[in-house]
Parts: structure tokens; sequence; C-alpha cells
């Protein structure tokens, strides 16, 4: 198809979004930089501005500890005398540079010196008497603090081997969670730090950080080492540790359990449909469209979500058919700030996962969700990139079948209503996905001049002749046509692997019900508030010993586990999870073991885990350790 005057403006969005977003060139850190960013996530989790100063023994203590240290009480008092009053973001650089990180292998080594049967373990009593009696001596309370954490400890001895891998995993994910958050607040990146200053798109080769005189001494220059020493080791690493809880549930393969969804009898009744997709973000986080769904009387409704089929080959299974789906209805309500949760799609049927009961007259969302658990980004590389466009012996051009295959896919995906045309509305959501932009009343108007359209909207022979026209705008270049697919979840073999489509499905008893798609965003916020509802009504929920404030929440929906924490303290509070004895399991963090920051008087989602083979028996055994 040739090009014309107006295909500027049917794809406006799309070349807006390569021209005018360059990216920015990024140079590899240096040694220095990468220390300087660790130095900043470390303080930052402590304080909320380089520009504080640590006032305390216990902030050094807590500062050191998310930088991954392991400092003793010597080690502290050596940079905290009787004549400290402060330090500063450039003091506690220098300490950091001066002060490595134990090493597993250390750790491990000082442990050893304890095991007489040389067989990973100490028994407890003999624990005991050498942390109350040896080197850095211990309270009773800190023993009993590590008798009592949970996966390191049975039969009356303490896995030194277990402790030391938690001890380092922990470290790693407290400072890899303050690295994210320093990279996901501009303000903070560009603050600047002492004497270091970060943000510069140039090389800055910033001059040492100045020490103040309060902390240079004459024994800044002795060698210190705690390394030789295990009850300094332990001390230190289990204050990380203040308590901890454990849940463990056995659940038996999926297929051996009955369906508890069934489908009422719904003749007479009246349906709507919409379609819908999740599509994965680089950074992990899903985003979907959400709805409103309009029911005029009481009436008993049947709900269903379920992975919409787009699969042309007969006997040929898409493969995003085993991820999850739920939906969250919510009602609206005048009186309230924020709509009430009244029920969501936990039973299941296979793939369908359904609801069944009376709802009131009234504007209800409806918030789809998937776990993450099966939706997860790509890891197989894509060696061979699949043909797009080709040119005849006329050197006309023309979409390969595999392409125009892809497209009628997508067609599918974005004909929310399913009535075999886009319009508008469908496309703009299409739009925004892809470019970040809307097609407004007068490009739309140009389209329909240009491409097939049937009462105002697109056909798929229009939708096909669109992207033609595309590729011809770039003289055969399929680099536009590469940003579509891969905002729609496509790789380069045009398999659908960061994206589920769905469908669902409302049948009313009483009256014809109503659903229309308003907004695409992140399944953030409103939904994780409602799953953290749905999971507060019905969990088993554990607190944390001696921190009445901090309670570990696990709900088992029979084909699914999701975990919150609730801190209902006034400070922030990291959490460890520790995952390594689950059989069988996956979850949607991608990680056996990881950390979880907790804002104050908040609640979190923290995990769901799915099992890895649904037909055979999973065990969910997790430990929860609020480091200190």
């Amino acid at each position: 198809m040739a090009s014309n005057p107006g295909s500027d403006a049917v794809l406006g969005p799309h070349k807006s979004m390569l021209s005018g977003s360059p990216r920015t060139k990024k140079f590899p850190l240096t040694e220095q930089e990468v220390f300087y960013m660790n130095c900043r996530a470390a303080y930052l989790t402590v304080f909320k501005s380089s520009l504080e100063n640590i006032v305390s023994k216990d902030q050094l203590y807590l500062a050191l500890q998310h930088a991954g240290r392991n400092p003793s009480q010597k080690t502290i008092n050596k940079y905290w005398t009787p004549q400290t009053a402060k330090l500063n973001f450039d003091d506690f650089c220098i300490i950091l540079s001066k002060e490595k990180p134990t090493s597993k292998a250390e750790l491990l080594k000082s442990f050893k010196q304890l095991d007489v049967n040389d067989n990973g373990s100490i028994l407890h009593s003999d624990l005991h008497k050498y942390l109350t009696k040896r080197g850095e001596k211990m309270t009773q309370e800190e023993v009993n603090a590590v008798i009592n954490l949970a996966d390191v400890n049975a039969d009356g001895k303490f896995d030194y081997i277990k402790f030391c891998k938690l001890y380092m995993t922990t470290s790693e994910q407290c400072l890899k969670t303050t690295l994210e958050r320093l990279e996901a607040d501009s303000k903070l990146r560009w603050q600047q730090f002492g004497s270091h200053i970060e943000g510069s798109p140039e090389r800055d080769s910033s001059p040492a950080p100045k020490p103040s005189p309060r902390i240079i001494r004459k024994n800044d220059q002795e060698t210190f080492s705690s390394k030789g020493d295990p009850s300094q080791s332990l001390l230190s690493a289990t204050r990380k540790f203040k308590t901890s809880v454990s849940f463990t549930i056995t659940m038996s393969a999926n297929s051996n359990r009955e369906s508890k969804l069934t489908e009422p009898n719904l003749k007479d009744w009246q349906c709507a449909q919409s379609k819908g997709c999740f599509f994965l973000e680089e950074d992990g986080e899903v985003v979907s469209h959400q709805y409103k769904m309009h029911i005029a009387q009481r009436s008993v409704l049947y709900l269903t979500i379920k992975p919409l089929n787009l699969s042309q080959t007969e006997g040929k299974r898409s493969p995003w058919l085993s991820v999850d789906t739920a939906l969250y209805i919510l009602k609206e309500n005048e009186d309230r700030a924020e709509p009430q949760l009244m029920c969501f799609t936990e039973l299941q049927n296979r793939e369908v996962f359904g609801w069944t009961g009376e709802l009131g007259p009234g504007i209800y969302w409806l918030i789809p969700s998937t776990t993450g658990c099966r939706l997860k980004k790509e890891i197989k590389p894509v060696t061979e990139e699949a043909q797009l466009v080709y040119r005849d012996e006329t050197g006309e051009l023309f979409l390969t079948s595999e392409f125009r295959s892809t497209l009628s896919e997508i067609f599918e995906i974005i004909d929310l209503d399913g009535n075999g045309l886009i319009s508008l509305e469908e496309y703009n959501f299409f739009e925004l996905r892809t470019s970040g932009e809307k097609c407004d009343e007068d490009a739309w108007a140009v389209c329909r001049e240009n491409f097939d359209t049937k009462k105002n909207e697109l056909t798929r022979q229009g939708f096909m002749d669109l992207h033609l026209m595309e590729a011809n705008d770039r003289e055969g270049d399929p680099l536009d046509l590469w940003v579509t697919l891969h905002s729609m979840g496509y790789n380069k073999a045009l398999e659908l692997t960061e994206a589920c489509p769905f469908v669902i499905n409302i049948y009313a008893e009483r009256c014809k019900p109503r659903i229309k798609a308003i907004h695409m965003e992140a399944c953030s916020g409103q939904l994780e508030r409602a799953i953290c509802k749905s999971v507060l009504d019905r969990s088993d929920a554990k607190v944390m010993d001696g921190y009445e404030n901090i309670i570990v929440h696990t709900c088992n929906y029979d084909t699914w586990i999701t975990s919150i924490i609730e801190n209902k303290s006034d400070d922030k509070v990291i959490i460890h999870i520790n995952n390594e004895l689950s059989r069988n399991c996956v979850n949607n963090r991608g990680l056996s073991v990881f950390a979880v920051e907790v804002a104050p008087r908040s609640t979190m989602v923290c995990q769901h885990v799915m099992p890895l083979n649904e037909r055979k028996e999973w065990i969910y055994y997790c430990v929860y350790s609020l480091v200190s």
C-alpha cells in the first residue's frame, strides 16, 4: 500500500515515542562510584537525608549492618569513643572503607572452631557455654534469640552452615533493597552526600571525603579483626534477626482435588463479556485493564475470569493458559473514600476462576490480578529474529504470514467487546500500551478515510493495512513494528511470552449487567489493598515474639498461598524471608531468600506461592525473621 498524507497523523504516537525519547548514554560505574552508591544506600536506610548525622552507637551499628558489615562491640567502640558526639556521612564512608565485609568463608571458619564433631552443627549446651563465658560475652536474652531462630535450630543443635548462608543472603538482600529504593527516588539520586555528588552524566573525579577531626585517632591505624572469634561474629550476626516465625503447609497435588467452582444453571441469565490483558513490564511489574461493572438491581451473579486461548492451530495450546488469574470486586460508595471489597474469584475449575453470590444495585470496580508466579520475564534468549516484512519481485512490500498471524492475535486481544471490530476507545488502549499516547478524533477520522472500517470501527484488514503502511513509511525497516510487538509481550520469535490475555464473563439472574474497561494501570495500590483485606479476613496470623506490632498473615487458597506482613508500629521494619526448605514451590519474587521493607503503620503483600508442578504434592515452609 502506498503512503499517503494522512499517515503521520495516524501513526504519530509510534513515531513520537521513538524520536522524542532518545536513550541517555550510560557509562559503566567505576569502583569508587559503586562504593559511594552502596554507602548512600546504607545511610538512607537509617536516615532521611545525608545531611543528618549519626548521633548514637545504635545508629552507627545499624548503618554498618545495612552496609553489609559485621561490627562487634569492639569495632563500634573504636569509632565511637566517649568524646564522640556525632559522625557525618563522610565519616561513615571512611569507616566502611576500613571495615571490609565478612566473607562467608571467614564466618564458617569462626564457627568451625566450636564444631567438635565436624558435622556442621553445634550443641545448644556447648553454644550457650561458649557465648556466655568467652569472647564478647552475650546475654541470656541474646543467646535465646540465637537458639530460637526457627530455620537454623533443630533437635538441640545449631546449624551454623545454614545460619551463615542466611546471614550472608540477608546482608545482600538488605543492600539490594536499599539500592532499589535509591534508584527509584530521583530526589535521592541527585542529592549531595558529603563531598560526593551523584547524578552528573560526565565523569567526575570527586576528591576523597575528608574525615572530621573527631574520628582521627591513633587507633585508626591499628589493624582490627574479629574474624577469629566466633562469639563476636555470632553476636553481631544474630543481632540481624531479633525474632522469627515459621509456617508449614502441605498441599496435595491439584489434579487430586475435586473442582470447587460449580457453574449454576445459566438458562435465562443475561451475560456481559469483556477481554483484557496482563502485561509484564521491564521491572517485573504487571499492568492490566481495569473495569467498572453496573448492576441495575439486586441479583445473583456468576463471575468468571480465565486466560484467553488465541491459538489458531487446532490442538495447539497457548502457553499462557497456565497463568493464574483472579478478579477482585469492589463497590463504589459515596460515603467512603475507598471502594469496599465485596468478593473475589477464588474458586477454580481448571483455568477458570469464578465466584457466585448476590450483589446489590450499584457500580463496582473489577480489578484483575495474577500472582506473578507463572507470568514472569523470559529467561531463555531467542537467537533468531522472525521476519516481519518482505518484498516481491516488483519491489512491493508485504507482511509475512507469520507477522499477519501475530497481528491477528493482537487484534483479538485489543477487541475488548469481541465484536470483531476495533473502536476508538479500544484502539486507544492499544496506543497507550505501545506508544504512551492516545489517538484523537481527528487522527481517527484520517484512519477511517484510509483504512477499511465498518460502523466507524477498524476492521481486521484495516488493522493489517495500518501496520503495512507503517512499514512502508520506514521503507521496510521493522523497528517501529518491533516496538509494538515487544510492548504487547511478544519476543523476537513472535511468541507471546510476557503477556497473558484474559476474558471476563458476568452472568446475572435478574438484570442485564454492563462492563466497561476504564483504564490500564499497574496491578498495585487499590489491588494491593484488596488482596491484603482478603487475607486479613481469613488468614493464619502469627505475631513476632516480643514484637506484638509485627504480624505475619498467611492464607491458603488451595491453589496458591499468599502471605502479607502487617506493621502496626511507628517505625519501618525489614523482614527477611527464607523459603529454602519449601518443596515443589515457586513464588512471585523469583527468589528463595529475600528481604522486604514494611513502612510504618502499613500492610504489604509479601509473596504469593504456587506449586511448580501441579500434579505433585507441594510443601510450603517459610521462615520470617525480623531484621534489626
